[in-house]
């Protein structure tokens, strides 16, 4: 059976281990540790990364992480392989409700990281050097950005093969091309011949009960696809998207969308509106293309050039 290794920690069958990995200190010298939780069965099987937080504000993907830790030790049998779970990595940012660390610097925009770099650098460097060599794919979960809301999603560069399979199997609303962005997450799995699933769903600082049931009932599917768990399911209709692009103001004011999440729409249809707060002005906003409507802003306040409509293209 695959080794699983740790921080010099040897993970055996059947074995349920949690580990504090140190991270660094406070200003206040108060240790921060790094929890993960492996799970592993007494069969041979693949090693499935199930990630959370990696921007600190991003509550939905820490909070679906934890509800699938929480099915796997209340029950839900492993029948063969081995789940790491790290409901939340960037624990800086979830103190300060912040998508960045302290210094402002992207963890997403840090790998393959430096021990001696940033303290975002620092923490890329442990993911990849601890948990990047254990796994064979992962599941990395995101929501949408403030007052940003995504319709929950799976991204994934239709280039990795392997990874587009994962994706179709995971089952969600939508399987969006999206290229492997550099100093990402991902795309330092991709170059270590791992595949990392992006999900997305639900906006930055609020639960999304969608959302959080999507990435539960996805993963269910897709550790059932990997044979690791016995999940009798049914997916419903999945999208492939092959691109997809934000339509954006042409003046500020006030927003109103007249699009939902989920939702078609055809080209040169008015999707929006903008007015100024005294009704003098208002001006719409038409769809570029033919395409579904993958991510919305919520702000009804908006300025010149900010994203407004996320449509998918298939």
């Amino acid at each position: 059976m695959k080794e699983v290794l740790i921080n010099g920690i040897r993970i055996r069958p059947g074995q349920s281990v949690n580990i504090e990995l140190p991270i660094a200190k406070l200003p206040t010298h108060t240790l921060i540790d790094l929890p993960i939780f492996i799970r592993s069965a007494k069969e041979e099987g693949p090693v499935v990364l199930i990630s959370g937080g990696i921007h600190g504000d991003e509550i939905n993907g820490i909070f679906t992480a934890k509800r699938i830790l929480e099915e796997i030790d209340s029950g839900l049998e492993l029948l063969k392989g081995t789940l790491i779970v790290i409901p939340l990595v960037n624990i800086y940012g979830f103190l300060s409700n912040s998508r960045t660390f302290p210094d402002g610097r992207d963890l997403n925009r840090s790998f393959p990281g430096n021990k001696k770099g940033s303290l975002a650098s620092r923490i890329a460097y442990i993911l990849s050097e601890q948990i990047i060599p254990q796994i064979d794919y992962g599941i990395d979960f995101h929501t949408g950005g403030r007052m940003l809301s995504n319709q929950p999603q799976i991204r994934v560069d239709f280039k990795d093969k392997i990874a587009l399979e994962l994706a179709k199997a995971f089952g969600t609303y939508y399987v969006v091309n999206t290229k492997h962005i550099e100093k990402s997450f991902r795309k330092t799995a991709f170059n270590a011949r791992k595949h990392l699933l992006v999900f997305e769903g639900g906006e930055s600082m609020r639960l999304d009960n969608l959302a959080i049931d999507e990435g539960i009932l996805g993963t269910r599917r897709l550790l059932h696809h990997l044979n690791m768990i016995d999940y009798p399911h049914t997916a419903h209709a999945t999208l492939i998207l092959k691109d997809s692009e934000w339509t954006r103001g042409k003046a500020s004011g006030i927003f109103y969308s007249s699009v939902k999440l989920g939702e078609s729409i055809k080209k040169g249809q008015i999707i929006a509106r903008i007015s100024d707060p005294y009704g003098q002005v208002i001006v719409p906003v038409k769809a570029n293309s033919n395409g579904h409507v993958i991510g919305l802003n919520n702000n009804p306040v908006v300025n010149v050039g900010d994203a407004l409509v996320h449509i998918g293209r298939e």
